[in-house]
């Protein structure tokens, strides 16, 4: 009876980080169709951007300091105060009247989704033995390639019927269903007996540094790119001195001395940026080359999600059997496979031809991040879970806007020599296929970190992140 019980309140805490997941994942994807609908109403077009870049800047600078919070606090109070600032800003962007008051509350949304995914990995690791976390991290990577599918074809259909607010509204009664069944079912058991001690200097020194970093990639103009990037470098260096001196640090640098972050975080930052930076352009191809509509270059997509889905929930189950380098050495070579069937695409390639193309990059990537966060999870005691998972959530982060930014000076330079657009994307996707090949050499040196020989069957916590060799 007790552990029926035990199974359905597990079962209820699942289903409600997944939800969680989901409005985190729709939300980077939804807001894309709407945006023209919205700006034709609330005017403000030189601002367009910035509704995409506030979120991307305040969920990204967030994520390490809630990844501290979790440790220190709790993974449950993170989380419910995550979704509490993701539901106001929802609430806020629905109402705003321009976009001045849109971008300011895409930046309140932005910082309550900056705990939803890292903290929903630690939430996880907590629920299940490590047999089985595997399975569930994978499980997550399907829902989240899922609903990165659904998010433009549901944005189309929310701004088509009912007023553009729909979108953002839509994410109420998710969001209160998920933090009321995460605040009820879900037991932290962690105890914390020492007086937390936060490192509010180098909270504030790193939050600063990733904004003007990742502000210099998004700004127009070589001189703000410049000094912008410069200063953000600064205040890194200064960041990681203060890390040195501090007496309970936001990001103990010793963590980067386990291989299965230090490493771990390298592969997860070089695979964003060759992934998000070139899967980017599939969509301008399609419509710029091949004439196709808005919505059949989102459903291009599809083969694409749907491929890494399935191989993430297959590389899930695998992660009990096999060392993580074993999982993601054969999907960067999968994915490298796709990145180079997609340089070769021309004005002559047909829909068929580039379907498959994105089906064997999907089967080679959906494996890797689920691999990337069971094994950051893994490698640390729990009061440094939260850590390790913000981390890894980070590299990633920036990772991506990198690789878009420079993938569009790339475009750009390749564009202003002569070429056409789509001889320009070979140099984009050759360029992911090199970044995809300097990822392989930090799985090398994973070594072999497992997932069960790091902990026993029979406990939830892991003792050592040095790896079997």
């Amino acid at each position: 009876m007790e552990m029926e019980k035990e199974k359905r309140r597990v079962g209820l805490v699942t289903g409600g980080v997944l939800m969680g997941l989901v409005l985190s994942s729709l939300d980077q994807t939804i807001v894309s169709t709407a945006m023209p609908t919205i700006t034709k109403e609330l005017g403000g077009l030189s601002l367009y951007s910035w509704v995409f870049a506030i979120y991307m800047l305040t969920s990204t600078t967030s994520m390490p300091i809630y990844g501290k919070m979790a440790d220190l606090f709790g993974p449950r109070n993170m989380y419910v105060i995550g979704l509490f600032l993701f539901l106001v800003g929802s609430l806020l962007c629905g109402m705003a009247s321009s976009m001045t008051g849109l971008i300011a509350a895409r930046g309140v949304q932005g910082l309550g989704a900056g705990a939803l995914m890292p903290v929903a990995f630690i939430i996880v690791g907590e629920l299940y033995p490590p047999e089985k976390r595997g399975k569930f991290q994978g499980l997550f990577g399907a829902v989240f390639a899922m609903t990165s599918i659904l998010g433009p074809s549901l944005g189309g259909i929310l701004v088509e019927h009912l007023p553009w607010g729909w979108i953002f509204f839509i994410n109420l009664p998710i969001g209160i269903a998920a933090s009321m069944i995460i605040a009820l079912a879900f037991n932290d058991q962690r105890h914390y007996d020492k007086k937390p001690v936060i490192d509010w200097y180098g909270a504030t020194s790193l939050s600063a540094a990733i904004i003007l970093i990742l502000l210099s990639l998004v700004m127009e103009g070589r001189e703000y790119k410049v000094g912008l990037g410069g200063a953000g470098i600064f205040l890194l260096g200064l960041f990681i001195w203060i890390e040195t001196k501090a007496k309970e640090p936001l990001l103990p640098l010793s963590l980067f001395r386990i291989p299965a972050i230090g490493y771990g975080n390298l592969v997860g930052f070089f695979v964003s940026a060759a992934l998000f930076g070139a899967i980017a352009y599939i969509p301008l191809f399609v419509q710029g080359v091949r004439g196709a509509s808005p919505s059949e270059a989102g459903f291009l997509l599809v083969p694409l999600m749907l491929s890494a889905a399935i191989s993430s929930t297959v590389g899930g189950r695998w992660m009990a059997k096999a060392s993580f380098r074993a999982i993601l050495i054969p999907s960067l070579l999968i994915m490298a496979t796709g990145f180079f069937l997609l340089s070769t695409i021309d004005g002559e390639t047909t829909n068929t031809q580039l379907v498959s193309y994105m089906i064997v990059t999907g089967l080679g990537m959906g494996a890797i991040y689920p691999a990337l966060g069971t094994a950051a999870h893994s490698a640390v005691k729990p009061q440094d879970r939260g850590v390790a998972m913000s981390t890894s959530q980070l590299f990633r982060s920036i990772g991506g806007t990198i690789g878009v930014s420079v993938f569009g000076s790339i475009v750009e330079w390749r564009m202003q020599a002569g070429l056409v657009f789509s001889e320009a994307l070979h140099a984009v996707f050759i360029t992911g296929l090199i970044l995809i090949g300097i990822s392989l050499i930090p799985s090398v040196l994973l070594g072999n970190t497992r997932l069960l020989d790091k902990e026993p069957r029979h406990s939830h916590t892991s003792n050592s992140g040095v790896p079997k060799q």
